[in-house]
């Protein structure tokens, strides 16, 4: 994604540079947004270094420095290796920096040949706050989840799923909701599920946001975390329980055909808590199958089980 913004390149020209040696300088500057989040962007700025004629002693390097044009205070500062170029060969440099999208930002490639600055050029930068966010950029990821076994009731278990969020940006987060859910892993039959909210979390926080979910024993479950932003899904997470040790989990394996039961997944109605705002509409409301699903499962069940063994 190539960067619109206010750019002005300024060229000083060869600086302190009196020796017969090389005469190298620097071209152009490239900027292109390659993240754009709602509190700051990564830039990926590529700068072409032409080698035009004499003899280059040393081992050439650039070094990028970012100010903060209203207060002129240095805000980073990298330096890259550019080598050794050929005379009359053009060399790229490519580096990335992070910046916070408020603000206006004076960019400036130093060149140097050993300790020599043989060019100096810099770039007016602007406009940051008008770009428009990634739409799957919320800020938030899904670290990992435990499980705890809190309640065996007859042949239910209750699950306690501990999950690991962090906001790895640099502005406190928008609370955004979170549907959790078990599929049991051979018939992908939705066990159970549960709404519930990231919270407000700090920049560079980690939280965690316990739910407990109510599942058949001796199955495996693949446990879902899907996290929405308004009516789009915006961030997936996937870990797995095994109440069924003895069979492979893996989705890309097949080990045999085994027999659901799936009354074991017909559960009484149930209230679902869910945020204040609106839910999108996510299949079934309740957990669980009635009996058009149940046949419909056995019967797919069966032809797998054909497919596999024919």
């Amino acid at each position: 994604m190539t960067l619109l913004l206010a750019l002005v390149i300024f060229g000083s020209g060869c600086v302190r540079d009196f020796d017969e040696g090389s005469h190298m300088y620097i071209t152009n500057t490239e900027l292109s947004a390659h993240k754009v989040a709602s509190s700051f962007i990564d830039l990926n700025i590529t700068t072409y270094v032409f080698h035009e004629s004499g003899v280059q002693k040393s081992n050439a390097s650039l070094e990028l420095k970012v100010f903060d044009r209203s207060t002129g205070l240095l805000k980073l500062r990298k330096t890259a290796d550019v080598g050794f170029i050929k005379e009359g060969e053009t060399s790229s440099i490519s580096q990335s920096i992070r910046l916070p999208k408020e603000g206006q930002y004076r960019i400036e490639s130093v060149l140097y040949e050993g300790n020599k600055t043989k060019y100096a050029s810099e770039v007016q930068l602007s406009g940051l706050e008008g770009l428009k966010t990634d739409v799957q950029e919320i800020g938030i990821g899904i670290d990992s989840m435990d499980f705890l076994v809190r309640k065996v009731v007859g042949n239910n278990v209750v699950i306690e799923n501990d999950i690991y969020l962090t906001n790895a940006g640099s502005n406190v987060s928008e609370d955004y909701k979170v549907l959790v859910k078990a599929r049991e892993m051979d018939a992908r039959l939705i066990a159970d599920k549960i709404w519930t909210t990231t919270g407000i979390i700090g920049p560079e926080e980690t939280i965690v946001r316990s739910v407990n979910l109510t599942v058949p024993d001796n199955y495996n479950y693949a446990i879902e975390v899907i996290i929405w932003k308004d009516n789009t899904i915006v961030k997936r997470g996937e870990d797995y329980v095994q109440l069924d040790p003895e069979k492979v989990i893996d989705k890309d394996k097949t080990v045999g055909s085994k027999d659901i039961k799936t009354s074991d997944f017909v559960v009484e109605e149930k209230p679902t808590e869910i945020p204040a705002y609106d839910v999108p509409h996510e299949g079934t409301e309740t957990p669980g199958f009635g009996s058009v699903f149940a046949i419909v499962a056995l019967i797919t069940a069966f032809l797998t089980f054909r497919r596999r063994y024919i």
